[in-house]
């Protein structure tokens, strides 16, 4: 008998977003809380757990999840509340303790008085250390209830073609073979390191394809806890001639994460022993016990796509860019990706912005993922060279030994400070060359991976601070622009009513001049959506319309 054809439909959305991992579902909540209407396409089941690859939030993406309502849902989840999030280096994760970096438990960041190696940090939301076993699930089962977004499991987007006035993509039921049209006005490729969109656009990785290959095991073993010296720590690192590892606690109790750094010339993952691998690192015999739960081995690289964007179709995180996850800094650029894009393509759809704003999503996101692929790419290779140099008398007992693990000890605890309190990754960074960017000749305070400058140039992000009542700034900005006005006596309504002429929403927020002036040298700061600053002045410019026009893409 003839087979029946496939059955079909058609859906129809405004955006259509390829892939629902923690950037693709950011991207779409952000998106429905903009009041846009969402479809996202995803290969895998629904509640289907994902991978243990991502192991925390970093602070920048908290405060992004914080305005979308979902940072107390998030800081609920993963260690212990009492777990200490530190960084261990020791010789094994059983052995000989060499640095430690102090942070606080989940359960303390809260509190106004607790110390720790980032609680210094000018954000209402610090780093959250969670495994994405944890928090995927809260913002897939958040982006399914939400009434903008539909959420299509099991959906392989296998094409897309666009015209000048949307796109259309053609998809498949993996289970039952339904083809699927979506046809929305945007498409947003978040489909990872082999992305189809990145593909369908043209656009090529560029960079380092191998910097280094990681054996990478999750494990369970209810008794390593019990072996290991010490206070508990988030993150163990082993340091030892036969083999150096990162041990990362997922849940506090049993299950764990084994990173084993392959050698140049262990070309293959199954080079080397992993039971072996697995038992130097920990610092246990054949007699103690575990099990694999399952392999996550990868690949560290250095790529960034030549172009994010073509017409109406965009990529973001793993398919925009690659790179060595220190710091977390893979998902985690992915997420500021998202941030960027997502007010840019509502100002589009709400028809208060041009298309053309978008080409300042490629202008701003790319040139930033190159610099924070390089700054990556050198502390791995610091990091690479530290454990070269390790010798035999790191394990060895009396003063000579004492010497070498103080020496390798402070290497570490700087190594280990610069690249999980990436201060400047978090906060540093800024876009110096958008078209929709009001510069005004200072340059941005330059920023390392751990070091950085609250500023209001524009382009950066705009200087946190606690308002009366302790309320975080960031809670008072509007979900769109913002006008900051430290002094009352300077006018703000040429502005206000240049915004308004042009259907950009903007309101004023007014600031005590004590508490604001000290970081706001300026008596008028204009904030984007993206918490970036946009333009600054002690009065209004000449051309307010001009002004507005700039900041929403009119002049792109």
């Amino acid at each position: 008998m003839p087979q029946s054809p496939a059955r079909s439909r058609r859906i129809e959305a405004e955006v259509a977003v390829v892939g629902a991992g923690p950037v693709g579902l950011t991207l779409a909540l952000d998106l429905a809380w903009r009041g846009i209407d969402v479809a996202i396409a995803e290969t895998r089941h629904a509640h289907e757990p994902p991978s243990v690859k991502c192991g925390q939030i970093s602070a920048r993406s908290m405060e992004i999840f914080r305005r979308l309502g979902l940072a107390d849902a998030l800081r609920e989840l993963g260690l212990p509340a009492d777990f200490p999030n530190d960084i261990v280096s020791r010789t094994t994760a059983t052995g000989i303790e060499l640095a430690r970096v102090p942070l606080p438990a989940r359960g303390e960041r809260r509190r106004p008085d607790v110390v720790g190696a980032d609680t210094w940090w000018p954000t209402p939301e610090h780093t959250h250390r969670v495994n994405q076993i944890f928090f995927e699930p809260v913002l897939s089962a958040r982006a399914a209830a939400h009434p903008r977004i539909r959420l299509l499991n099991r959906t392989l987007v296998e094409d897309f073609a666009q015209t000048t006035h949307g796109v259309t993509a053609t998809a498949r039921d993996l289970d039952d073979g339904t083809r699927t049209t979506i046809a929305a006005r945007y498409l947003v490729g978040c489909d990872g390191a082999r992305s189809m969109v990145r593909k369908g656009i043209g656009a090529t990785l560029d960079g380092t394809p191998v910097i280094q290959r990681v054996q990478s095991t999750r494990i369970r073993a209810p008794a390593l806890l019990g072996r290991m010296s010490g206070k508990p720590a988030w993150l163990n690192y082993s340091l030892n001639p036969r083999r150096c590892g990162a041990l990362l606690a997922i849940d506090g109790k049993e299950q764990w994460l084994i990173h084993n750094f392959l050698y140049r010339d262990e070309a293959d993952f199954e080079s080397v022993d992993r039971d072996w691998a697995i038992r130097e690192i920990l610092g246990v015999d054949a007699d103690f016990h575990y099990e694999v739960m399952s392999k996550e081995d990868w690949v560290g690289r250095r790529l960034v796509a030549d172009k994010f964007i073509d017409g109406r179709v965009l990529i973001c995180g793993d398919a925009a860019h690659l790179w060595i996850p220190h710091g977390g800094y893979g998902m985690n650029a992915g997420i500021a990706d998202a941030a960027d894009l997502a007010w840019m393509l509502a100002a589009t759809l709400r028809g208060w912005a041009p298309q053309a704003i978008l080409a300042a999503y490629d202008a701003e996101r790319r040139p930033i993922t190159e610099q924070a692929s390089r700054i990556i790419a050198d502390i791995a290779q610091r990091i690479i060279a530290q454990r070269r140099g390790i010798t035999a008398e790191i394990e060895a007992e009396g003063p000579a030994g004492d010497a070498v693990r103080a020496r390798f000890g402070k290497e570490a605890h700087a190594l280990d400070i610069e690249q999980q309190c990436c201060g400047g990754l978090n906060f540093g960074y800024f876009y110096a060359d958008s078209p929709i960017i009001a510069y005004d000749g200072e340059a941005a305070p330059a920023y390392t991976m751990h070091e950085f400058t609250p500023s209001t140039v524009p382009g950066c992000r705009a200087p946190h601070l606690w308002l009366e009542g302790r309320r975080s700034l960031y809670d008072a900005l509007w979900p769109d622009f913002s006008l900051i006005r430290t002094d009352p006596s300077v006018p703000a309504a040429g502005i206000l009513t240049a915004a308004e002429r042009r259907r950009v929403p903007l309101r004023l927020l007014d600031l005590d001049p004590a508490v604001a002036r000290p970081l706001y040298g300026h008596k008028l700061v204009l904030v984007r959506p993206d918490q970036h600053v946009a333009w600054r002045g002690d009065a209004a410019p000449a051309d307010v319309l001009g002004l507005i026009d700039l900041v929403r893409g009119a002049n792109v």
